[in-house]
């Protein structure tokens, strides 16, 4: 874990502690169990887990830590990522994670409960669904999300969540430039901006990410998002 903590610290600028490394490394063995049985990630040696999850994951603190991180949400957050690895590394978070297949948000809930993680909530739920309830809706200072949906329809899945004044990131790959082109009248309807895009390199993989950055700007009309499956079927 050394090395991966001189990683973050070269990339992001944070420097772990031990009881951080060490909660990283029980997730990483939880996650390893798991994925034998029920295969949560393609992604299964430790060296890749480490940068292409946690350290993909911890890029979104370069940009999350400028502003208020009281309240995060976390959609189709898979086996925990990024919003695990970030409420790790910053405890004060109020996570709220949101996957709607129930092995791997089971999975989110035992890792919360075995590192002891307090303020968590885990939804197995789709994202239209949770973005018109009103616990949820324009809660959040920053909703995440990581390989999901093209980003017109992930526009459609973040921003009602994000208050007026808090933010979305979306961590896109090479298609980053392109897609946020394309989003741009999405992103202009439901109350954003763009503000920026961010190249992220990680130490040995070659493939380009992007943290897609979108400022919530104004109130998200009321029939958005729209019924489940309406978003991927009809972008905006």
């Amino acid at each position: 874990m050394r090395e991966f903590a001189n990683q973050v610290h070269t990339l992001i600028g944070i420097r772990l502690s031990a009881a951080q490394l060490y909660a990283l490394e029980i997730y990483e063995r939880e996650l390893l169990d798991w994925n034998a049985r029920f295969n949560l990630t393609a992604i299964q040696e430790t060296e890749k887990i480490r940068t292409k999850h946690f350290l993909d994951s911890l890029t979104c603190l370069s940009v999350m830590r400028e502003s208020s991180m009281e309240r995060v949400i976390d959609i189709g957050t898979g086996a925990g990522f990024p919003g695990l690895p970030l409420k790790i590394v910053s405890p004060n978070m109020r996570l709220t994670m949101v996957e709607s297949v129930g092995k791997k948000a089971g999975f989110c809930r035992h890792v919360s409960v075995v590192l002891g993680l307090q303020h968590v909530e885990v939804l197995q739920e789709r994202a239209e669904v949770i973005g018109q309830l009103s616990e949820h809706r324009q809660q959040y200072d920053w909703a995440l999300a990581r390989a999901v949906a093209v980003l017109p329809v992930l526009a459609e899945f973040l921003l009602p969540l994000a208050r007026i004044g808090g933010s979305v990131i979306a961590m896109k790959g090479e298609s980053a430039l392109a897609e946020s082109h394309s989003a741009e009248r999405a992103i202009n309807l439901l109350g954003g901006h763009l503000r920026k895009l961010i190249p992220v390199t990680l130490p040995g993989v070659a493939d380009e990410r992007y943290l897609v950055v979108i400022d919530k700007i104004a109130a998200t009309p009321t029939v958005y998002p729209r019924r489940v499956g309406a978003p991927s079927k009809h972008p905006l």
